[in-house]
């Protein structure tokens, strides 16, 4: 949990033994590799010559894009500007390091796709760096020098049939006081069981169980900017044109859009008839997040909800929904059957998942079209 891609914190003055490293690649070698076939093999560099013959391949690499990019972002508060200062001062110093690691794996990739190389030695080099963070060093996986990995296997004198991996950057840490660092998302959210994009927001049980809160999630990435995504998943009849469900709806009472406000929904399925019902937003952070709750806000028939973020090149549009905890259409079948319960869930889902990914790839053309336009206008674009 601790263990951190450390660069602006690698003590280049400080020299590391090399039974200490030899130690952790012990350690390393413990991992799994596909048919227990020994063909991992580690580089450890401590040559000064080559560490500067390397340190002009890794700059030669992208590296000194890199330090021009942080010299531009330096100051601006911009969500990379850390991380690119830090990959700065790596390029900047990466001669100094007391050692540079490689591993490497006997054996050529053949582009078809099937495991057998780079799994049989990735889970290898995080074990690495992981023994390093247990006595006190630290390190960084880059990838950047492998645009020249053919002149460093010429500097090294790596057999054609040895494929580098990655480089690491090994020294003591300043100060050892690492903590586990924020992530986007927790496993529950970012965690499927059984089929891809199925949730549970709850613990399992067996059988599967509406009490487990089984949901559905799908995801697409979308060239506009998180704005434009928003003004579309926000329209309450935008959004009805490409599910077979959902019908529509309007705010109530002329509410203004806030946590608190309700809208009614219209839906329509074969089989089920016509309803509406009363929705409670539960979130509404521009243009960040909108949910609501169905029906009831604690004990709702389902949960919905939106999540737009900025990635690179536009926005990525999350749409998850949740069955339950309270009663809903599917209650009444569940009663009349409580056996065929699991199958009930599992086939909803089905719906779900069909109308909610036809929804983001109705929203995706819509905004994708509109970023199109505004920038054929002569209006920035706001996907970059």
């Amino acid at each position: 949990m601790t263990t951190r891609g450390v660069r602006a914190r690698l003590d280049f003055d400080r020299d590391v033994d090399d039974q200490t490293i030899l130690d952790c690649i012990d350690v390393a070698e413990q991992a799994p590799t596909g048919g227990n076939n020994g063909s991992r093999r580690w580089m450890i560099i401590r040559d000064q010559d080559t560490k500067d013959r390397m340190a002009e391949l890794y700059l030669s690499a992208g590296v000194e894009w890199v330090i021009k990019k942080a010299e531009e972002l330096e100051g601006t508060g911009h969500q990379n500007e850390k991380l690119m200062l830090g990959a700065k001062h790596l390029g900047e110093n990466i001669a100094r390091t007391p050692a540079l690691v490689i591993p490497t794996i006997i054996g050529r990739h053949d582009g078809s796709g099937r495991p057998g190389l780079f799994d049989s030695v990735i889970q290898s080099a995080w074990s690495f760096m992981v023994a390093l963070r247990a006595r006190g060093l630290g390190t960084v996986w880059t990838t950047m020098f492998l645009n020249e990995a053919d002149e460093v296997a010429k500097l090294l004198q790596l057999p054609d049939d040895v494929t580098q991996i990655a480089l690491f950057p090994v020294a003591h840490t300043v100060g050892t006081d690492f903590k586990a660092t924020s992530r986007r998302y927790s496993a529950r959210e970012i965690t499927y069981f059984d089929r891809y994009g199925r949730t549970l927001a709850e613990g399992r049980s067996e059988p599967r169980s509406m009490v487990d809160g089984p949901g559905v999630m799908v995801e697409v990435d979308i060239k506009a900017s998180p704005r434009t995504v928003w003004e579309l998943v926000t329209d309450l009849n935008v959004v009805a044109e490409f599910s077979d469900e959902y019908q529509g709806g309007s705010w109530d009472d002329d509410a203004e859009p806030a946590v608190g406000a309700t809208f009614t929904g219209n839906n329509e399925r074969e089989g089920a008839g016509a309803w509406s019902t009363t929705c409670f937003v539960t979130e509404w952070d521009p243009p960040k997040a909108f949910a609501w709750s169905v029906s009831d806000v604690e004990e709702s028939a389902a949960r919905w909800r939106y999540v737009i973020e900025k990635v690179p090149g536009g926005s990525r549009l999350r749409f998850h929904g949740r069955m339950g905890p309270g009663r809903s259409g599917l209650s009444n079948t569940i009663d009349a059957s409580p056996e065929s319960e699991p199958t009930v869930i599992a086939k909803r889902q089905d719906m779900f998942r069909t109308n909610m990914l036809a929804t983001v790839e109705g929203i995706k053309a819509l905004a994708e079209a509109a970023a199109g336009k505004r920038s054929a206008s002569g209006f920035p674009n706001l996907s970059n």
